[in-house]
């Protein structure tokens, strides 16, 4: 079915979806001719996924530091998440990582696909973070240097409470977005936010993806990884691998719904966060994460799935949250829909579903407190039911066109 159920089902997704393919294709084009930035944002591409497109948004001189914080991280990252390097060997490479930026004959592989190729080729990422400007370069160095001692001990410690949680999220996610906000103030682009707004947009960001790769981090080779804290997953399991079988299914599902209200908490400070960004490209660059995990969260509540395989928001969907989040009215929208959807799937007999009505409701009267939310329904009251023949027969007339402007975009 691919394309064409998407066409049947959701036909407001399709111009989108040609729009998001025409704009990666055109930043395919413009990789910059230098080695060590073409490898720069060559990878970027193929180890971001869906944050390669907004940095290449931002203005040259910021999109280069980010670029290369992300590349950064992503290899420090890439240290912490390889369960075959002994700990031994990863602790003191996590906690010394910063202090290899300037070492040009440094080198350490590990990791597999493309991370092994980004470790394998860090170097071209050090001439690229040696050019940046010096403010930028310690900025970067400052928060490698913090989230690779955190990560360090957690390498040496489990996720027991939901401080540690917290803790955890904190150093691999938090302090991602107390530097993104030092390299735009850096650039002069922003106010300098606070570190707690700051560390909350991370976070968010963070326990969405802990929620929702719970199956891919549970069954890591040779070792698996576990991020869920302990005080929220042994009121239901005795232990977290648990979770994966069916016939534990009804309690992974409570266990999943605790974890999602948990990360509920965030969502007010990640808005304050967005609401007095200045520069559009930034706003665009920090919105269209947060949506994207806004409805990442509502698909994942109450949804068995998340035990089965990978639940994530369809492609046509993701495309329309790129081109659609341009203004806070557009974040306001999309947060209250998202949490409508969320707040329809909650059932009484939830353990949880007192908490998470009212965050949910905490939510919900930001959005509407902003005085924004003109229009309803933008991403919830989709489907067929809502196209009659006439649309359908225009759709189907507008996709051969579309595709055509694709093709010819990549000559």
């Amino acid at each position: 079915m691919g394309l064409l159920g998407t066409i049947m089902d959701h036909p407001e997704e399709i111009y989108p979806m040609v729009k998001l393919k025409m704009a990666a294709a055109r930043i395919s084009k413009q990789i910059p001719p230098e080695e060590h930035w073409a490898f720069a944002y060559t990878m970027l591409q193929k180890v971001s996924r869906s944050f390669a497109l907004v940095i290449q948004q931002l203005g040259p001189e910021l999109r280069n530091a980010v670029c290369v914080f992300y590349l950064v991280l992503r290899a420090l990252d890439t240290v912490e998440d390889d369960t075959s390097v002994p700990t031994e060997i990863k602790v003191p490479i996590l906690e010394s990582f910063y202090r290899h930026l300037y070492d040009l004959n440094w080198s350490f592989s590990c990791g597999t696909k493309d991370y092994k190729i980004l470790m394998d080729k860090l170097q071209l990422v050090q001439i690229a973070f040696l050019e940046l400007n010096k403010d930028y370069e310690e900025a970067i160095e400052e928060i490698t240097r913090r989230m690779g001692a955190g990560m360090a001990k957690f390498i040496q410690k489990e996720v027991e409470t939901v401080d540690d949680y917290d803790e955890y999220c904190h150093y691999v996610a938090g302090l991602v977005g107390l530097g993104l906000s030092k390299l735009f103030y850096v650039a002069r682009l922003e106010d300098l936010a606070s570190d707690s707004l700051s560390n909350s947009m991370g976070l968010f960001l963070q326990k969405t993806n802990i929620i929702r790769d719970y199956l891919e981090d549970i069954n890591e080779i040779p070792k698996s990884r576990m991020f869920w804290p302990r005080e929220i997953w042994s009121k239901y399991a005795e232990k977290l691998e648990d979770f994966k079988y069916e016939k534990n299914f009804e309690k992974s599902v409570q266990c999943l719904n605790d974890m999602v209200t948990n990360a509920l908490i965030h969502v007010e400070d990640c808005l304050q966060y967005m609401a007095p960004l200045k520069d559009q490209a930034i706003f665009r660059f920090c919105a269209i994460p947060q949506v994207m995990a806004i409805g990442t969260l509502a698909l994942c509540y109450n949804n068995v799935n998340v035990f089965k395989g990978v639940v994530k928001m369809r492609r046509g969907l993701t495309a329309r949250v790129i081109a659609e989040t341009n203004t806070m009215k557009d974040v306001y929208g999309a947060f209250y829909e998202f949490s409508v959807l969320l707040e329809s799937k909650i059932e009484d007999k939830d353990p949880n579903s007192s908490l998470t009505r009212k965050r949910i409701e905490v939510i919900k009267k930001a959005c509407t407190a902003s005085g924004s939310i003109t229009k309803r329904g933008k991403y919830l009251n989709e489907g067929r039911s809502s196209y009659n023949s006439i649309m359908m027969m225009l759709v189907f007339l507008l996709v051969p066109i579309l595709l055509a402007l694709l093709f010819l975009n990549k000559q």
